[in-house]
């Protein structure tokens, strides 16, 4: 390769925020790192993104000790990337929920993805000696699950498909509030690789439709209030729009992977440049565009060889 992917050399350790975003409601922020969530009910606690390893989610459990000593009684996790859901072990919870979809998912490609992620961004995946195996769930829904924290109600919805195949938000009706993982991020890129660029929108849409008080998005600071929940949904179709379209029309004259990414460059480098993660995005969020713009509704599955090779493809 003429260069290494951006993910390789970013080494900087991201300065952590735990901020309450509703009563009993928490966004885990970290500069553009996965975020996670938390969610205090009556008893228990519910956890939301696991993070990539053991180590790094004691850091949640680190915070969550700083607010509450109730014990830790779900993990929900969105989606099924390994920055996600491999460090779900540190918590000990007796409920690992995840969709249908997504659990196929971890069966179809868990592994390929834990390699591949492994080798793109390795400063995710500190201790990762601790990681036990492909994380699975003990409970799966389809559509919508209720889980009540007590007096508490947690809905659990997928709203329709985005980032990945299986996503789920996380909904808090008491103080409308909603975890929304990666389908929704704030001044950070949206990663498309196993994306669904045409129904995205609509999910965006979806979650729109609920009027939110705060959203707790996959990367990036949480988002409080009307007017800058709207301001995050429409930055991020703002990204994903401005992704696809380029790529379709040079995938309509049957051109090259690497015309593609010249032309995503063009249209998302003056607006989204100085987002979080954006140069580690942005080949593979083309390389799934282009996909897609060819009619390959379902993703590819990622493997750290064709990694390489789409990144050799890029340089020219």
């Amino acid at each position: 390769m003429a260069k290494a992917f951006a993910s390789q050399g970013d080494m900087t350790d991201k300065q952590i925020t735990f901020k309450e975003i509703g009563a009993g409601l928490y966004a885990f922020t970290a500069e553009g790192d996965p975020n996670s969530g938390v969610i205090i009910g009556d008893d228990s606690v519910m956890i939301i993104e696991a993070q990539a390893t053991p180590r790094l989610a004691q850091k949640v459990i680190d915070c969550v000790r700083g607010v509450t000593d109730k014990p830790i009684s779900h993990v929900v996790l969105t989606h099924y990337h390994a920055v996600r859901v491999l460090g779900a072990s540190a918590f000990n919870a007796p409920q690992v929920i995840m969709s249908e979809t997504t659990r196929n998912m971890v069966v179809e490609r868990g592994q390929e993805d834990w390699d591949s992620e492994f080798q793109r961004f390795p400063r995710l995946f500190q201790g990762h000696e601790s990681i036990p195996g492909l994380t699975w769930p003990t409970t799966t829904f389809n559509g919508k699950m209720t889980v009540w924290l007590g007096k508490r109600r947690v809905d659990l919805l997928q709203l329709g498909r985005a980032h990945t195949a299986g996503d789920t938000v996380i909904h808090v009706p008491d103080q409308n509030v909603m975890f929304t993982g990666d389908i929704v991020e704030a001044h950070s890129a949206c990663y498309c690789g196993d994306g669904h660029f045409g129904e995205w929108g609509a999910t965006l849409e979806a979650i729109r439709a609920y009027d939110l008080a705060a959203i707790a998005p996959g990367r990036g600071d949480a988002v409080i209030g009307a007017k800058a929940v709207n301001g995050a949904l429409e930055r991020t179709r703002d990204f994903v729009d401005s992704t696809y379209k380029p790529v379709a029309k040079v995938a309509a004259r049957s051109g090259t992977l690497k015309e593609a990414w010249d032309a995503a460059r063009a249209a998302c480098d003056p607006k989204f440049k100085d987002y979080a993660i954006y140069e580690h995005c942005l080949p593979f969020n083309v390389a799934r565009a282009y996909d897609e713009a060819r009619g390959i509704s379902h993703p590819r599955i990622w493997t750290a060889q064709r990694d390489l090779e789409m990144w050799a493809a890029l340089q020219g």
